[in-house]
């Protein structure tokens, strides 16, 4: 468990001090609720492409509602609560003593969807610039110049307890909150979707909170197998007319470009909307500086992207203007790129069933 953290914290440290901290623009807003809308079609009676391969032009993945649904209002809680922090120095054990003033810190923003999704989310006191949600969009922003943790910030709104997984840091802040008195939980998630029902339980257990951490990952598994059930049976089912798809991580200003392969959890979104994980397929492994030799060889046939990422390269023009490599793939030639906004496409937590949904309805529907 802790060589899984070492190994997570040790990636993110890379990405911290070469991808996000020349973000584009600064952090993501938070999601605006959404206005009432009809219920969406649902996957089986969509009017899907009779060969997504032929497709040409970009296409956006829109979640139907940003909200995240408590599995409980009212969960039932146990303190004082002793759990495993698997951090930097080893396992510690944490008791918890209090839980009314939370802070869910990592770079995705799952944690604190999933505090939400386990019935605390009125408990949030702050959020990290990856927490977008409607619920928590008047929290104050507790990180800077992307995902660096801002001690002052913290320290002002007297959080009881800090969960985090070491992806955000720098952790010599994370320390230095510990040292002041407050409690900090690190979470250790394997990669993947398998990171949303470990969440569940880990936070859940951070929390006092068992119960609630076992219904939550419960209902998300049986619904996310749902959701993939349902892709599948509008996705092409010849492995020849599958899409070939890889996601890449573009802050064009800063000249970062960076193609996401097994272990990032990405592998786990493709092939849930049906796609084939080309970067796997060429051994890519977790979050690596993009090649030109690399994009070549994967030949992607589709390209998913952050939103804000695609805008900082001045959008597909710009994008295969600056990397001629990506324009020789048959994804570059069809201009087919698939984006989604920031705080979402990766947030493998209580919305992970719908960001599926999302994704293969712009993929297999790009036509509305």
């Amino acid at each position: 468990m802790l060589a899984r953290t070492r190994a997570r914290t040790a990636i993110a440290a890379v990405l911290l001090a070469t991808l996000l901290a020349g973000c584009a623009g600064g952090p993501p807003s938070a999601t605006p609720e959404p206005e009432a809308s009809a219920p969406r079609v649902p996957l089986a009676e969509l009017d899907v492409l009779d060969d997504p391969k032929s497709w040409q032009g970009e296409s956006e993945a829109v979640l139907q509602n940003t909200e995240i649904t408590p599995v409980t209002d009212a969960p039932e809680q146990s303190l004082p609560a002793t759990v495993t922090s698997r951090d930097l120095d080893g396992d510690r054990e944490v008791t918890v003593t209090d839980t009314s003033r939370l802070l869910g810190l990592d770079m995705a923003g799952s944690i604190s969807a999933t505090i939400t999704g386990l019935g605390f989310g009125d408990n949030l006191v702050g959020r990290d610039s990856s927490s977008t949600f409607p619920q928590v969009a008047e929290l104050p922003l507790v990180t800077r110049g992307g995902h660096s943790i801002n001690a002052e910030s913290v320290i002002e709104l007297r959080p009881d307890l800090i969960i985090t997984d070491g992806t955000i840091g720098p952790i010599d802040v994370l320390l230095q909150l510990r040292d002041v008195g407050i409690d900090i939980v690190f979470v250790d998630p394997s990669p993947g979707f398998q990171a949303v029902y470990d969440l569940s339980e880990q936070v859940a257990a951070a929390l006092g909170a068992d119960e609630a951490g076992q219904l939550l990952a419960d209902q998300l598994r049986a619904d996310i197998e749902a959701k993939v059930a349902e892709v599948a049976a509008i996705a092409p089912r010849d492995p020849d007319k599958k899409l070939r798809m890889l996601f890449l991580y573009l802050r064009g200003d800063s000249g970062i470009y960076y193609l996401f392969g097994a272990e990032s959890g990405v592998d786990d979104l493709i092939a849930a909307v049906g796609g084939i994980d080309v970067a796997a397929e060429i051994g890519w492994e977790g979050m690596k500086p993009m090649t030109d030799e690399a994009i070549i060889a994967a030949a992607p046939d589709l390209i998913l992207v952050m939103s804000s990422g695609l805008e900082s390269t001045g959008g597909v023009d710009g994008l295969l203007q600056s990397k001629a490599a990506i324009g020789i793939t048959p994804a570059g030639q069809n201009r087919r790129f698939v984006s989604m906004a920031d705080g979402e496409i990766l947030s493998f937590g209580p919305r992970t069933p719908d960001v599926i949904d999302a994704v293969a309805r712009a993929i297999y529907a790009p036509q509305g």
